[in-house]
């Protein structure tokens, strides 16, 4: 599993991640970790997608989450 970190969002208090397992892309936000100063905290955010990594890759690998398929073009005429 590679897990890419994007930029802390501080109005929302989150960072976009991206899950990446062979050709299985998954991004999603996650609630960024701060400390007790309430100061965002990127060591303990990047241990919590470790965490959040592990649980994706479970569901890649139960196929709950997958690349999605394109549909095929409507045809009618």
């Amino acid at each position: 599993m590679n897990i890419t970190i994007g930029e802390y969002d501080a109005a929302s208090r989150t960072v976009t991640a991206t899950f990446a397992s062979g050709d299985v892309i998954h991004e999603r936000s996650v609630n960024a970790c701060h400390d007790k100063t309430g100061a965002y905290d990127p060591v303990a955010t990047a241990a919590r997608l470790d965490e959040v990594g592990r649980g994706v890759a479970v569901k890649i690998g139960l196929g709950v989450i997958a690349t999605p398929t394109e549909e095929p073009a409507d045809v009618d005429g």
